[in-house]
């Protein structure tokens, strides 16, 4: 693979440094912890979209560090939830599930004050022999008083191999955390070359960029019977023409998507255009259009056709 390098980095004056290392970190937590900002944080690029509802993350996406000594693969999840056990949600947990049986080490994500039977729950899916870290968010919003108790509470949930305190939004303690997943990956080349991001392409990344603005701007109940297809992907010298299709569950959706005089649609495409043309780093056509397919979160075949692993 292209960007791959030496084994063993090499001081100036002929000495060795340590192994490079690379490794695949799973980040698991209760939906809306903050994982895909935490991720994109981490990247210095938005790939995993985000909003103010949890589990607006439905894919597994992996997003790549390299450094001068390391390279990170990190793999954000669904938040893994136990309310809602439609076939959709069913899929997601399993997916959480299998992400946390193939990579090298975990990283668990909470929120500083809150510590919840969701989290305590996913302690149980992480095999025994894979590093365990605890990463606490949102340490901003928290005082010293209430916060160092709180890491000790916290830290008596399980035997992690580190506990560190960041903010993702603020990108606090992230160099910190870094620091320490580093250790416990192993020492061998690159997967990734060092310029990739992510093993998604941008047809993927169109279409949660849509997906993202229906999170953001609709209610509770739409974003969550909604999944976006890429119809037509054409990339040219200056110009991508994207086609893209809203599948809605239910007739009624329909006209909630589009809103007075197509207003929320075109709202909807704008800013999702103006999201891909800084992602991608050119000009976007966009044409996005909804279309009904009754009953798709609890469909098997629909979740299928609708690329859900």
């Amino acid at each position: 693979m292209n960007g791959r390098r030496e084994h063993l980095v090499q001081r100036a004056g002929g000495t060795q440094e340590e192994a490079f290392r690379c490794g695949s970190i799973a980040i698991i937590g209760r939906p809306n912890v903050g994982k895909s900002t935490l991720l994109n944080a981490l990247v210095g690029a938005h790939i995993s979209i985000t909003s103010r509802k949890p589990q607006t993350t439905r894919h597994r996406i992996r997003g790549v560090l390299t450094d001068s000594d390391a390279q990170f693969v990190f793999v954000d999840t669904p938040g893994y939830q136990i309310e809602h056990r439609n076939a959709l949600n069913q899929l997601l947990n399993r997916g959480v599930g299998r992400t946390i049986g193939e990579v090298d080490c975990v990283l668990l994500l909470i929120e500083a004050g809150r510590l919840l039977e969701s989290d305590r729950r996913l302690l149980g899916l992480v095999p025994a022999g894979i590093p365990l870290l605890l990463a606490v968010n949102k340490v901003d919003r928290s005082s010293r008083e209430r916060l160092l108790p709180f890491l000790h509470r916290a830290g008596g949930m399980a035997d992690f191999a580190e506990i560190v305190p960041i903010s993702a939004e603020r990108r606090r303690g992230l160099k910190e955390l870094l620091r320490s997943i580093r250790t416990y990956l192993p020492e061998q080349a690159p997967m990734f070359a060092a310029d990739e991001l992510t093993d998604r392409d941008e047809r993927f990344l169109a279409a949660e960029s849509i997906r993202e603005k229906l999170f953001r701007l609709m209610g509770d109940e739409v974003p969550y019977a909604s999944s976006v297809t890429i119809e037509k992907f054409e990339e040219g010298p200056r110009l991508r023409r994207i086609h893209a299709a809203i599948v809605v569950a239910k007739e009624g959706h329909k006209p909630m998507v589009i809103g007075a005089r197509g207003e929320k649609l075109k709202r909807v495409a704008t800013e999702a255009r103006m999201d891909m043309q800084r992602l991608f780093g050119g000009k976007v056509h966009l044409e996005v259009w909804v279309k009904v397919r009754g009953g798709w979160t609890d469909d098997a075949r629909s979740l299928k056709n609708l690329g859900y692993e």
